[in-house]
This record gives structure tokens, C-alpha cells and sequence, in this order.
């Protein structure tokens, strides 16, 4: 047995010798902890054996010989996580199926087969991903921190504002690699008191994948007894496949809701004051009262993205939203403009004919 163990090693030898890399590699991308398929194929005939290496280290992956799987040799990182279709193999199938892959699975592999009509080789290039699943972001004073957990390849993390923003943040990103070879990524962002109505966006990306999380700090005056609807803002996004989450001052749980064409569920605390929830996840509350002052957040999140948005509310009797004393402020300026332009044109006008003012000017 020894004897033709050691005639195998060296036939191998000499195909791998006389073989080229004629075809180049097959690139393949797997995802981390899951299931892979190398592929290979061959023309058929008799007499078949397989051999798959990882040509780094050159480890035998797989061994398939005498019409069945021969894993003595088999290099132990691989043991219990390979298998070949050894029902295809008459069809010329030599594709190699890989479980519970890792990091250090990632590379080039080679497979080569022998019959007795002909040799063959091909190589399959391994690029293992843990993809961004998961964007969190969150803000406790003037901090806004981003974090994003289990990835690979490195990945790369940018902050960005809508609108653009000329203000610089200070902003602060560390990268830590796990025992698993997976990386943590955190960035904190600070920002000065007062600043409101700015999105911020935070973008974490491979090359592979990216996802992102928002956060839009917002003020909001409002009449307690008029009630309120306080905005989650996501413009231009389907909510179908969001989970609604409005909490208050971060400790209070208000609405959940695992899906928009689910009904929402309210706090026991907070069912006498929750009137609806709107199709754009908007609160609508009533009877409020000092109690109710504070940070209202709203966050919405799917597989692929998060968003949050903090309104800070503020209830004083007859006051009015941001937005009114605005539209209030244009409309006297320009009130306050005609008028000038009218006493400038009387002016002129009583000029011009002395003393005695023609009454008939505003007819």
C-alpha cells in the first residue's frame, strides 16, 4: 500500500510538472461561514483520480481515488469541510463543495485530474466576503458614532452631509482585526450645539459591499394643546421593507413596528397619548405635557440600510413651528419694503409740486 502510495506522489509530480496554467484561474466569491462550490471539469474516461491543492503551502484539500474519496493525507484546516459530487463524476464533474468557509480559506487552489485518456489542470482564485450587514449609528451629545462589526475585506468608512456641509468635523476612526481575521470599524464625529437639519450620512464599503446609516437631528416647537406629528424623515424611499422603531429621551420605547404592512404595537406608557403612525412612519401624539418634552428618535432599518432621526421637542402654549416664523418673517420684510417704496414715491411726488399734497396720488 505504502508502495503505490509513494508511485501516486510521484506520478502527481510529474503532472503537475508537465502541466500549464493555459486557461488562467476561475474567480470565485464566497461568504463567509457558508457553503462554496470550487468548480472543475474534465473530459471522462477510466481509471479517474482528483486531486485538489490550496497552492499556498501546497496542501492537499481532497483526494479522490480507486472510485472513491482517499482523505489520510487531506491537510487537517480541511478536515470534515470538503466533498466532491461523486455521483457526477462520471459526467465529468470534479467540482469541489467547501463548508463553513473562513479568511483563511481565501487563495488559489488547484484541481487536476487524470484518466486514462488524457491529463487535465485548472486553477480557481478563493475570495472570501463577510459582507456590511449591518450600519449602526447613534448620537449622545455632540456626538454622532458609526460602527459596523464582522467584516471582510478591510473596510473603508467616509461621513458626508445633505446638504453639503462647508463645516469641518472632527472625526475619529478606528479599525480593529478579530481572532477570525474579521474587521471592527468605528468613527465618532463631533459637531458644535445648535446645529439642526443636517443629515448625516455615514457610508461603510469593502469594494464588495457597502451600506449606510443616516441621522438628522431636528427641532420642533409645538402648542401642547393643538397635539403634535412628529416627523421621520426618509425622502424619496420605500418603507415596505422597514422596521419602525420611535423611542424618547433613548430609554422609553414608544411604537414598534417590524414591517410598514404591519400594525404597529405602543407602549403601555404611551398608549394614551399615541394617536396614529403615519405610511412615512410620522408620530402623531396628543394630550402631551411637560413630561413629554425631550429627544424623540425614530430609527428605520432594513438589511441594507439605517436610519435615524433625533427631534428635540419643545411644547410652549401658542408657540409655532420653526417654519411659520419664517414664512412670517418673509412676508413682513416684504410688507415692510413696499411700504418704503411707497413713502419714497409720495416723497418725490410732494417734491415736485411744492407744498400741497396731491391726495389724488392714491387713486
Amino acid at each position: 500500500m505504502v508502495q503505490k502510495q509513494s508511485w501516486v506522489a510521484a506520478y502527481l509530480l510529474v503532472i503537475r510538472i508537465l502541466l500549464t496554467d493555459a486557461n488562467g484561474a476561475t474567480e470565485v466569491s464566497c461568504v463567509f461561514m457558508e457553503r462554496c462550490i470550487l468548480p472543475c471539469s474534465f473530459q471522462i474516461g477510466n481509471e479517474t483520480i482528483i486531486w485538489w491543492f490550496k497552492t499556498e503551502g501546497d496542501k492537499l484539500v481532497h483526494l479522490f481515488n480507486y472510485n472513491k474519496e482517499q482523505l489520510e493525507h487531506q491537510d487537517q484546516c480541511f478536515t470534515n469541510r470538503t466533498k466532491l459530487f461523486t455521483d457526477l463524476i462520471c459526467r465529468g464533474n470534479a467540482s469541489l463543495q467547501l463548508t463553513g468557509v473562513e479568511i483563511q480559506d481565501e487563495g488559489k487552489y488547484n484541481c487536476i485530474t487524470h484518466t486514462t485518456r488524457e491529463n487535465q489542470e485548472s486553477f480557481v482564485n478563493l475570495n472570501i466576503n463577510a459582507p456590511v450587514n449591518e450600519v449602526k449609528i447613534d448620537q449622545v451629545d455632540n456626538r454622532i458614532t458609526c460602527w459596523s462589526e464582522g467584516i471582510y475585506p478591510k473596510p473603508q468608512l467616509t461621513w458626508s452631509t445633505s446638504p453639503p456641509s462647508n463645516i469641518t468635523f472632527l472625526n475619529t476612526t478606528t479599525v480593529q482585526q478579530t481572532k477570525q481575521l474579521l474587521y471592527n470599524i468605528s468613527s465618532s464625529l463631533m459637531f458644535s450645539d445648535g446645529l439642526y437639519n443636517v443629515l448625516f450620512i455615514c457610508t461603510i464599503s469593502t469594494g464588495r459591499t457597502r451600506n449606510r446609516a443616516t441621522l438628522r437631528k431636528i427641532s420642533l416647537i409645538s402648542d401642547p394643546s393643538t397635539g403634535v406629528t412628529i416627523p421621520c424623515t426618509l425622502s424619496s424611499t420605500s418603507l415596505t421593507n422597514f422596521t419602525l422603531l420611535w423611542r424618547f429621551n433613548q430609554c422609553q420605547t414608544i411604537v414598534n413596528q417590524t414591517g410598514m404592512n404591519v400594525t404597529y404595537s405602543v407602549s403601555d406608557e404611551w398608549r394614551q397619548k399615541v394617536v396614529n403612525v403615519s405610511k412615512s412612519g410620522s408620530l402623531m401624539l396628543k394630550d402631551l405635557s411637560a413630561k413629554q418634552e425631550g429627544m424623540y428618535t425614530c430609527k428605520l432599518s432594513n438589511a441594507e440600510e439605517m436610519h435615524t432621526t433625533h427631534i428635540h421637542l419643545r411644547l410652549i402654549k401658542g408657540g409655532h413651528s420653526s417654519t411659520v416664523v419664517i414664512i412670517t418673517t418673509v412676508c413682513v420684510s416684504v410688507l415692510i419694503a413696499f411700504a418704503a417704496l411707497l413713502i419714497c414715491r409720495i416723497y418725490r411726488k410732494w417734491r415736485g409740486k411744492g407744498s400741497a399734497l396731491n391726495f389724488n396720488y392714491f387713486v
